[in-house]
């Protein structure tokens, strides 16, 4: 790792306080006329911007834990110091804090150039304001640097510097990639999963149940998150946090972002996600590559600057969400995957679901590599943000799963079968959470998956969705899968060899 000397240290940035070339937290509202030049102004009276990049540039993105950084990665850093340092510059510098939990709470600092308001406008609604303490993580994020984008990241200052690229994912990432990374030095684990929280008042009394969700981003993650089950009062749900968590040793899952939510937009539905969509119509919303005309039509369905379109949406404007942002304990972990050699759901042993954390199956998604979007795709612990040993991070979400007790469950949310296959509906998969969370399903032991899956669901006829009688030649696919997931993992030296053997 590059030592503390090499790179600048969050106290060595230009205090924004006092340096006369940098605007300092300014308002919203000022925020959004710095890039006047750039908005559409939407018929919902809320900005909407087109971006150059419109995807992480994840293939550009370097950290010094798992990278040897040598004087052109340094440079990087310098770069970034000497422009927000230049009293010629016309920067804009905002402090937020990201997460609530007094064990995992940082302030974060982003420096940008003011014409590109917007970015910070943004990432400002997602996060809650600073109360003037030192920035424990600092950002510069620089658009027109270079050609082609460079983001280096250094963990143990907390630095990270984006050149060349004016997508506002990176700098709400650079954030969070450091919050999840302090969890694990802590003893936890950061998850790139949403959580929420289940209130049933069934035959075992009045109860809460703690969910989370992981999955790739524009993989359903958000929508189950924030789906209300149809349960009626006083039965419900209440939607804690939708990207990242941070799980502590104690059980706890605290929460990252208590202002808004970065939502995928594509297709966005009025009858469909209602309460999504009436945030994202919402003049407090922003829009980044949604196709919006020059009137202010908005078409949520039409991806005119790529399918990655999305919205940021406050948090107060979403009934099912929850006033606090931590979990006090999670009951139930949810791997969500669209293989269609998978059942609906199936339950998982402790090893298991190590197992399902480090496959990370899922597909690719414009969020991610918009040239292989729809592609199958394995993202250790659906997060491409890990920094570090992702075998070590396999092992202790095993150790944490075991030390808490927490039910384990893959569910399938695209289609099962390739041969004849049945899609696995939102009425199908409601029921599948409403009948998990009440402890309804009736589960059986499948030999032909090495799963343990269910026998009966309540609202459901599980029939139709078993996986053999839907895939011709099911043993030689199911034999193949298990040496294709059994491979993947041998490339993980530090993965303990009990969750590699229970590879289904």
């Amino acid at each position: 790792m590059v030592g503390l000397s090499s790179v600048p240290k969050p106290t060595e940035y230009p205090d924004p306080e006092t340096a006369d070339h940098v605007t300092y937290n300014p308002s919203l509202d000022e925020l959004r006329e710095f890039s006047s030049h750039a908005e559409t102004t939407t018929e919902y009276g809320a900005p909407a911007y087109v971006s150059e990049y419109r995807s992480r540039s994840a293939d550009r993105t370097k950290n010094a834990v798992d990278a040897d950084f040598d004087g052109e990665d340094l440079d990087v850093f310098e770069e970034g110091l000497e422009w927000v340092s230049n009293p010629e510059n016309d920067v804009i510098c905002v402090d937020r804090v990201v997460g609530r939990h007094p064990d995992a709470s940082y302030v974060c600092r982003l420096y940008l150039p003011k014409e590109y308001g917007r970015i910070a406008l943004s990432w400002a609604k997602l996060l809650e304001p600073a109360e003037g303490a030192d920035p424990d993580f600092v950002t510069v994020q620089l658009p027109d640097a270079t050609d082609e984008p460079k983001i280096r990241v250094h963990p143990e200052t907390g630095v990270t510097t984006v050149l060349g690229s004016d997508y506002t994912g990176e700098a709400k990432k650079s954030f969070l990639r450091l919050f999840m990374l302090r969890a694990k030095e802590q003893g936890g684990l950061g998850l790139h999963a949403g959580s929420k929280r289940v209130t049933l008042d069934d035959e075992d009394g009045r109860r809460e149940v703690g969910q989370l969700f992981l999955g790739l981003s524009g993989t359903g993650k958000s929508t189950l998150t924030s789906h209300g089950l149809w349960l009626d009062d006083p039965e419900g749900v209440e939607m804690i946090q939708d990207d990242v968590c941070a799980l502590l040793p104690s059980g706890t899952v605290a929460g990252s972002e208590g202002g808004g939510l970065y939502i995928k937009t594509l297709g966005l539905d009025g009858d469909e996600q209602p309460e999504l969509h009436d945030a994202a119509t919402d003049e407090s919303a922003v829009l980044e590559n949604v196709a919006v005309d020059d009137d202010g039509t908005v078409h949520f369905d039409e991806p005119r600057y790529g399918r990655n379109a999305r919205a940021v949406v406050r948090r107060d404007n979403l009934e099912s969400s929850a006033e606090g942002i931590d979990l006090p304990s999670v009951d139930q972990v949810f791997f969500i995957t669209r293989n269609p050699l998978m059942p609906p759901v199936a339950r998982l042993s402790d090893e298991q679901a190590a197992v399902a954390f480090m496959l990370g199956e899922s597909i690719e998604t414009s969020a991610g590599d918009p040239s292989k979007a729809g592609e199958s795709i394995r993202v250790v612990g659906t997060n491409p943000f890990i920094v570090g040993s992702e075998g070590e991070e396999g092992n202790r979400f095993r150790d944490l799963i075991a030390e808490l007790d927490v039910e384990c469950y893959v569910i399938n949310t695209g289609a099962v079968g390739t041969d004849d296959p049945v899609d696995v509906g939102v009425e199908e998969t409601v029921a599948i959470l409403e009948g998990v969370a009440r402890g309804s399903v009736e589960w059986e032991r499948d030999d032909a998956l090495d799963l343990t899956v269910p026998s009966e669901v309540p609202g459901i006829d599980v029939d139709r969705f078993r996986v053999p009688d839907r895939v011709e030649e099911f043993e030689t696919a199911q034999s193949e899968l298990r040496q294709e997931r059994l491979a993947y993992l041998d490339q993980f030296d530090d993965l303990d060899d009990d969750i590699v053997d229970a590879t289904y």
